[in-house]
């Protein structure tokens, strides 16, 4: 299998943050959120972040650069995203690593260790109610008391706020048919993309293969996400951020 590049990795990853943020309207703002907590929570700056359902290292990378002494474990079962990680992240030395872990296997957190904090962004709605949960609970056995961890993503409103849930459905509208306008690529196309590279192109079946009996799933509302979080452990669970449907969802062990 061909070799990527460092700097091939860190160009797909600056075009992955350019398609999410098509999809995502002020996605930085969740990185702020998240990083102005692990600045107030760990002053001296050297916290172990475990950044969970890493893509192609976007947190981690955020993370590493603004914190020169933390370290990060950064674990996904795409091949695709964790080759692009590992080469987007080799920069760091032994302050970043890469593990390939399947989040609905019992097994996942092996090799992880005890973490600091646990940060994710736009991943874990794949999973079903039953699985977040249990994803949950093993961040939360990783934590040490009053440890955290920070979820990004879009929790949709249902039939009780149809009034937010329309301005939120127009305002994606919006933010993707500007992200586009302006050259970012769409989620498939820049998958292809990617697969267009020599270093990547062996592990698109690889993916297909691992992924082709995980259907999307219901979205779980914010509620949801509170009550899961309570029930794995965590002592607190709140938001930290939000903008119409899309929140940073800060849960404390």
């Amino acid at each position: 299998m061909s070799a990527l590049t460092a700097g091939t990795a860190t160009r797909l990853l600056r075009a992955w943050d350019e398609q999410q943020s098509a999809y995502v309207a002020h996605r930085e703002n969740r990185f702020a959120v998240m990083l102005d907590v692990l600045r107030l929570s760990f002053p001296g700056g050297r916290p172990h972040v475990l950044d969970l359902a890493c893509g192609p290292g976007a947190i981690s990378r955020r993370v590493l650069e603004t914190f020169p002494e933390a370290r990060v474990t950064a674990v996904d079962y795409d091949p695709i995203l964790l080759r692009i990680a590992a080469g987007a992240l080799a920069e760091f030395g032994d302050r970043a690593r890469v593990l390939d872990a399947d989040l609905i296997a019992p097994e996942w957190t092996a090799g992880v260790g005890k973490v600091d904090a646990v940060l994710t962004s736009t991943a874990l709605h794949w999973l079903s109610p039953a699985q977040l949960l249990a994803v949950y609970q093993a961040a939360a056995e990783l934590l040490p008391p009053g440890g955290f961890l920070l979820n990004a993503d879009h929790l949709r409103f249902d039939d009780r706020s149809p009034a937010l849930r329309d301005l939120s459905a127009r305002h994606d509208e919006q933010t993707q048919r500007a992200g586009f306008a302006a050259g970012a690529l769409d989620y498939a196309a820049w998958y292809a993309e990617a697969a267009r590279e020599p270093g990547l192109a062996a592990l698109v079946p690889v993916r297909e293969k691992r992924f082709a009996d995980r259907p999307p799933q219901p979205l779980a509302p914010l509620e949801f996400h509170l009550a899961a979080l309570r029930t794995a452990g965590f002592a607190e669970a709140g938001t930290a951020w939000q903008y119409l449907d899309d929140y940073v969802v800060l849960a404390r062990r």
